[in-house]
Parts: C-alpha cells; structure tokens; sequence
C-alpha cells in the first residue's frame, strides 16, 4: 500500500487525491471487507498533509459507502457483500 504522492499543483485537491489513492487501494483488494483502515495519524505521516484533510478523505470514502467509522475504535472497509445480500432479501 504505498502512498501516491500528493500533487499540490493539480487541479484535484489534497483531500480529493487521498481519497482516490485510497479507493484504489480497497478496489484492488489490499484494504479488504472489514480490515481496519490506517488511523489519521498514519496517514497524515504518509501523505505528508494536515489531519484535516486526512479526515475531508475518509469522509469521502464514508460517502461513497466504501468505509465506516467507529467512534474511539478507527475507520473500517465496508463489508459490500452482507449489505448486498440484505437488499436483494426484500
């Protein structure tokens, strides 16, 4: 899982970046269903940003309904295949 560096330049903001790089990893399987995203401290030391934008990127994952947070327990992937199941049942 190696970060992308951060383009300050592009016309994509930080956050946006971060999100994205982020998304690919769970995409590609390296953050599976259930496995806990690093913490914000992790990712502000990686990407080399404010906490603040670390947490304008999870909650960009949360609204795509790629991750879910816990209070004081972190950020996890969403299980998409449970979620799936429960609304072909109805």
């Amino acid at each position: 899982m190696a970060a992308r560096e951060i383009d300050h330049r592009a016309p994509q903001p930080p956050f946006r970046q971060i999100a994205a790089d982020l998304t690919q990893d769970i995409e590609r399987g390296e953050l599976p269903p259930g496995s806990p995203v690093p913490s914000e401290k992790e990712l502000v030391e990686r990407y080399g940003v404010a906490r603040n934008t670390v947490r304008s990127a999870l909650a960009v994952l949360r609204d795509n309904g790629l991750v879910y947070t816990v209070p004081s327990r972190g950020t996890y992937v969403h299980e998409h295949g449970g979620e799936n199941e429960r609304q072909n049942d109805g």
